[in-house]
């Protein structure tokens, strides 16, 4: 929900994140090991699917005559192409059959219209076995497969608020609990709940209430340690909850990852040294540089605009 910032700047940085990202978009390709069993999936497909899901979240959030529409458009088309246009998957499902990453990673293209048949009826195979529902997941992954599973056409009985109720963020704790790990998976939490920015109505009131008051403070604690990365998935979850938090909170949140975004527009996804986080660092590699960049991506396009 767009909120009284200065909505140029978040563009600004918005812009050159994404064409950080383009000049990089060679570094996003699968390679051979991306099909091999036990293969290096955080280093193939986890970026891969995170660019995917950017772009689609970008997409949304801007109209078709916009630039940063193009852009993600062609990314978005770039990393579809990446998997064979979805046949990929299906050579993964043969290899890996009870592998979740492969139907985590498809459902970001199904979600946007970028569908496989033959791997979606594989899935759903899969997914009716009992050895698929009582695979053991940590609580905000399993409420992320249940959304992977609605976007990709899978319906199975397990809810939404089973899964939301066994997070950290959904049995509302004490709010100085908070740290890195649980700053993590409380961002997740409200993406999954939320397909990713596009329905904040499915927050509950009382989740909504809790991050409405403790959101602040803690996007505030990560700025202060240089957390660049889990400070933009925060800025997510603010762009993404029914009513938004404090303006000012805001505006003074994105002046600072704006002094520390690097010329070429990548963000580091922590600060080298925490007592200068007002200065930037270096421009960081490829791998320590990705994910943050796109959360930024993802979070400026958010903020400026209103996803559909």
């Amino acid at each position: 929900m767009t909120t009284a910032v200065d909505t140029r700047q978040v563009r600004d940085l918005a812009v050159a994140a994404l064409a950080w990202v383009s000049a990089h978009r060679g570094d996003f390709a699968l390679g051979a090991d991306a099909l091999t069993a036990d293969g290096p999936v955080d280093l193939t497909w986890k970026p891969l699917g995170e660019l995917a899901q950017t772009c689609v979240s970008v997409r949304r959030c801007t109209p078709p005559s916009d630039p940063l529409h193009a852009c993600a458009s062609d990314l978005l088309d770039f990393a579809w192409q990446q998997t064979g246009r979805g046949e990929l998957f299906l050579r993964l499902q043969r290899t890996e059959p009870f592998a979740t990453y492969p139907l985590e990673v498809y459902s970001v293209f199904a979600g946007a219209g970028l569908r496989h048949t033959g791997y979606e009826a594989a899935a759903a195979a899969v997914a009716r076995s009992r050895g698929w529902r009582l695979t053991e997941h940590e609580p905000t992954r399993r409420l992320g497969l249940l959304n992977a599973e609605r976007r990709s056409g899978i319906h199975r009985p397990e809810r939404f608020a089973q899964a939301l109720g066994r997070t950290w963020l959904g049995g509302l704790p004490e709010p100085w609990t908070f740290e890195r790990t649980s700053g993590y998976a409380l961002t997740h939490v409200v993406f999954h709940l939320t397909d990713w920015g596009r329905t904040a109505q499915d927050v509950p009131a009382e989740l909504a209430a809790y991050l409405t008051d403790w959101l602040p403070p803690w996007l505030d604690t990560c700025l202060d340690a240089g957390m660049w990365d889990l400070a933009c998935e925060l800025l997510i979850v603010a762009a993404s909850l029914p009513q938004p938090i404090d303006a000012a909170t805001l505006q003074d949140a994105w002046t600072r990852i704006a002094r520390v975004q690097h010329a070429s527009g990548a963000l580091p996804l922590m600060a080298s040294d925490p007592a200068r986080t007002h200065e930037a660092d270096p421009e960081p590699s490829f791998v320590h540089g990705y994910h943050s960049t796109l959360m930024l991506a993802f979070a400026a396009a958010l903020t400026q605009g209103v996803p559909v």
